[in-house]
């Protein structure tokens, strides 16, 4: 039930799946939650500005059902950063995070919800 999607400027590279890999783990250990539950997206080269420029950025989603509160978001904000900073190389302040609950209901998979 988790998903995180990086978007970003940067070009497609050979070792975007390791990073995605990353991303699994260290989200279903940041929410506490089964990563066989956890989907990761990575969309590359896209078109983006950020602060009038077009050096590198990206927008990162986090869903999640439950477990979204501020010193969680806090928590993973700082986490991510981290390994987009360290894996993409793009500097923390290029990047924007958008968290949302979704409510079970609200949550689609195996032909029924959660």
């Amino acid at each position: 039930m988790p998903l995180i999607s990086i978007q970003t400027s940067l070009e497609v590279r050979t070792d975007d799946e390791i990073l995605l890999n990353i991303l699994s783990k260290e989200i279903s250990k940041l929410l506490s939650k089964p990563e066989s539950y956890v989907m990761t997206i990575l969309k590359t080269d896209l078109k983006m500005t950020f602060a009038g420029t077009s050096e590198p950025s990206c927008f990162i989603e986090v869903k999640n059902i439950g477990t979204l509160d501020e010193s969680k978001t806090k928590q993973i904000s700082e986490s991510l950063c981290a390994l987009v900073q360290k894996h993409l190389h793009i500097a923390s302040t290029r990047i924007y995070i958008s968290f949302e609950n979704v409510r079970p209901h609200m949550w689609g998979w195996d032909g029924s919800t959660f």
